[in-house]
């Protein structure tokens, strides 16, 4: 059996872009054939004459490519990339879970309400099993009677709330929070 241990596979890595320039070169990396994603929500926006529904990034300034760290360099001379998100100066990995949280948050726009749970603490590592946020996994926080869950991007340093009804959560054990 022969392995070859200098064999990547591909990750995901988070690409920093221009300020608004994040759904041009999400365009120009399709056009490259380079796997792209670019989490958008939809956002009410107040003018002085109007009012308008629109899709903006979740994150600014970030698109999320799927590569290998060798071939990022292809990414840079695309119009609008300023950088690729380093960490200890080498490219910063996002973990395939942390992507998927993106697109189960940014995959709905309804509004959950809170409902009684047990057995779910602040602090507790949660999943989503029922709605459609389900897969997501993150971490359940409690304020006074409000439940809440924080997804947290590790990678990114960037945490969302997002309120589901509690009773969609199931609480993960340590040692399954290691497997992800």
């Amino acid at each position: 059996m022969n392995l070859n241990k200098n064999e990547e596979k591909p990750n995901w890595y988070a690409i920093f872009t221009k300020p608004r320039s994040e759904k041009k070169v999400y365009q120009r990396m399709l056009d490259h054939d380079i796997e792209v994603f670019l989490p958008m929500i939809k956002t009410v926006r107040q003018w002085s004459d109007r009012k308008k529904s629109i899709e903006v990034p979740l994150i600014s300034s970030y698109v999320f490519v799927k590569m290998l760290e060798k071939d990022l360099y292809m990414t840079l001379p695309i119009q609008g990339t300023v950088n690729v998100l380093k960490h200890l100066g080498k490219p910063a990995k996002i973990r395939a879970v942390e992507i998927e949280n993106l697109r189960i948050l940014t995959g709905t726009s309804e509004n959950h309400e809170i409902s009684n749970c047990v057995n779910v603490f602040s602090g507790d590592a949660v999943e989503v099993i029922n709605g459609p946020f389900m897969g997501l996994i993150a971490t359940c926080i409690r304020e006074g009677k409000n439940h809440r869950v924080v997804v947290k991007i590790d990678s990114l340093g960037s945490c969302f709330n997002v309120n589901i009804p509690l009773s969609f959560l199931r609480k993960i054990e340590k040692r399954e929070t290691a497997k992800v």
